[in-house]
């Protein structure tokens, strides 16, 4: 070999093991954006998926396929049908038209917060999004890249707080926000009125003072279970504060709430025991029948003043409301 040739040769193989150890830094610094993406991916819950829009195949790329919903890999071929397939029934149709709006271009992405159902049975929150990352030549669409977000966790957090914040801690039924909103969606909805129970306790503070609030609870709890059991599955029943109850119902048929207002009473009738100890106790019960017209703060201030005739007429008992009639002086 000639020296020009050798030294070429020479040339040219420092410059392959200059190449060699170059791509082994970019394999190197690549492995390494891979591992801080992928725990920046993991450590927010996400999962980085990619289908492959011909074939339908699927590829998650920092977890294992399934393990979101429980699965293995053998149990849930990794392809967007058996995606679909886990889909929640309420939330299948819409959420595959939002994929396919997406693919077929009439969105710039797509994006959805829906519920699968795991392996358990149980139901699993997730939040989607992806977007087309590589089209043919012809502007067909070839693969969608997107992430995947279990938060089933923050829904059952955001489920707790609107329970919390429509309902009474003690009693477990709904507080006055919550039978407001009842009442609203009633009066759009129906064209029928319907009736509001005022109820207050008679000798409630005395008891409470006398034997203690851990016992005033348990009273509450007694009077709260009853009121729900009595006033059936129809009714609104709600304590909107202190010793003060509320039922709304359905109907505006004197007989029916007559004999509801009736049975109530004759549940406190008599002494029981509660905790051990012999209690009497009262109920005051203004009704007052809404029309479709009326506000809640009209129905409410109508049904306190008809409680307020029985309290002023020897309490446990009940009255209809009815307007006061002004008497004019005859000249």
């Amino acid at each position: 070999m000639e020296p020009d040739e050798q030294a070429s040769l020479t040339e040219l193989r420092a410059e392959l093991a200059a190449l060699k150890r170059e791509n082994a830094k970019l394999k190197l610094l690549n492995a390494r954006a891979e591992e801080k993406l992928f725990a920046a991916l993991d450590g927010n819950g996400l999962c980085l998926w990619e289908q492959h829009i011909p074939s339908g195949n699927l590829t998650i790329f920092n977890m294992k396929w399934g393990e979101l919903l429980g699965f293995s890999r053998e149990e849930l071929a990794a392809h967007v049908d058996s995606w679909k397939q886990n889909l929640h029934p309420e939330d299948k149709e819409w959420v595959i038209k939002a994929f396919e709006d997406h693919v077929n271009g009439k969105s710039d992405y797509y994006q959805a917060v829906h519920r699968m159902i795991h392996k358990d049975g149980s139901v699993t929150w997730v939040s989607d999004r992806g977007r087309i990352v590589e089209r043919k030549a012809d502007g067909t669409p070839l693969r969608i890249m997107g992430t995947h977000m279990d938060i089933t966790q923050e829904k059952r957090y955001e489920q707790e707080l609107s329970i919390l914040a429509h309902s009474d801690p003690l009693t477990n039924l709904s507080n006055r926000k919550a039978l407001t909103r009842a009442f609203n969606e009633h009066q759009a909805q129906s064209s029928l009125g319907g009736a509001l129970f005022f109820i207050d306790l008679d000798g409630f503070k005395g008891l409470n003072d006398k034997l203690g609030h851990k016992f005033g609870d348990l009273l509450l709890i007694h009077v709260a279970n009853n009121l729900k059991m009595l006033a059936g599955e129809t009714a609104h029943c709600a304590r909107i504060g202190g010793d003060e109850f509320m039922i709304m119902l359905p109907t505006t048929d004197g007989e029916t709430l007559s004999q509801l207002a009736q049975k109530i009473l004759d549940t406190y009738e008599q002494d029981f025991k509660l905790d051990g100890y012999d209690i009497s106790l009262g109920l005051s019960i203004g009704v007052y029948c809404f029309s479709p017209e009326d506000s809640f703060t009209v129905g409410l201030e109508r049904a306190d003043a008809a409680m307020y005739r029985v309290k002023n007429q020897g309490k446990h008992g009940y009255q209809f409301w009815q307007p006061r009639v002004k008497i004019s002086n005859s000249p």
